[in-house]
């Protein structure tokens, strides 16, 4: 008989039909009380959710015997792996699939900051070109300083994407790693010696508002904000009251503090290109998340391996 899955995030046909063998598929948003369901599905030990939704507390208290979550993504800040270590629990998520894509996607972002992308779509579009002549200049991306905020997967294959373009990279992270780029231990002097910052750090407590007021100004009113981390890393607030006032330049966002909501100040800016977190969202990489997640919870049902747990609980 299979076993119970409880499913907290989306989830694409494919998938469903690659779990339907193994497992009888409970969603959450179907479910209106969570404890009388842990309780009638005791032999539940199975969790798949992404790095949005992860699982709160009150789900993991209510599967007693829950040994093992597969996150579909990436970050997994939304898991509290301190209770996943203490209670045995093995927490996994999809690394390296997804680092071209969100790669491709903070350089989009770059681009089309430096490029104007938006304003200049808008000359075309409105017949502003006819009207008053071609559009005011745009900035080279070519020999910048560019900093990267984290210098894991992600960052190193955005600074490998972005070598065509021969920048000089700075980059920000607690140690040095093994890179051909400059270290730099304070972020507020990484900002002041690049033009565009991309960020590319964990989410979480110990990354919270780590892009703040000083880091901000300190990229100043020529400087290019790039987010494709998560929305937490960046004191958003700071961040629309500088680029409203001119201490900072432009942002490139596709994420958030308080998804999907964004605030109406930000909205209205023209400074700013702004994605609805879509850094991976192609069909290849989606698919290729989606099956790791499920290679993960396959082989925790065989044998209870996993391929690729969270740090923490390697």
């Amino acid at each position: 008989m299979p076993d119970p899955l409880l499913v907290i995030c989306p989830v694409s046909e494919p998938m469903k039909d690659r779990l339907a063998p193994y497992f009888d598929l409970y969603y959450l948003n179907d479910i209106r009380d969570i404890g009388a369901w842990g309780q009638e599905h005791s032999n539940a030990r199975q969790i798949l959710t992404d790095g949005h939704f992860g699982v709160t507390p009150d789900v993991m208290t209510a599967l007693p015997n829950l040994s093992m979550i597969s996150c579909y993504g990436v970050g997994y800040d939304n898991i509290d792996t301190a209770v996943c270590t203490a209670r045995g629990i093995v927490a996994t998520h999809t690394p390296d699939v997804l680092n071209a894509e969100v790669a491709t996607s903070a350089i989009m972002l770059l681009m089309a900051c430096y490029r104007e992308l938006l304003r200049d779509q808008h000359w075309a579009k409105t017949g502003l070109w006819a009207e008053h002549g071609v559009a005011p200049l745009t900035r080279s991306l070519d020999n910048r300083p560019i900093g990267i905020l984290g210098m894991g997967r992600i960052g190193q294959e955005i600074a490998r994407k972005l070598a065509p373009w021969s920048p000089e990279i700075l980059y920000h992270t607690r140690t040095p790693k093994n890179v051909p780029f400059e270290h730099l231990p304070d972020l507020v002097e990484m900002a002041r010696r690049v033009e565009a910052l991309i960020v590319i750090t964990p989410g979480g407590a110990g990354t919270q508002h780590l892009v703040n007021q000083n880091v901000i100004e300190a990229l100043g009113p020529e400087g290019t904000l790039i987010n494709v981390a998560r929305g937490s890393v960046v004191d958003e607030g700071a961040m629309i009251d500088a680029l409203i006032d001119g201490r900072l330049g432009w942002a490139g966002l596709d994420v958030f503090e308080n998804e999907p909501h964004i605030p109406e100040r930000l909205r209205k800016l023209k400074n700013v290109v702004l994605t609805p977190h879509i850094g991976s969202a192609t069909v290849e990489c989606r698919a290729a998340m989606g099956n790791l997640a499920i290679d993960n919870l396959l082989q925790f049902q065989r044998d209870g391996a996993v391929k690729t747990p969270v740090p923490e609980c390697q």
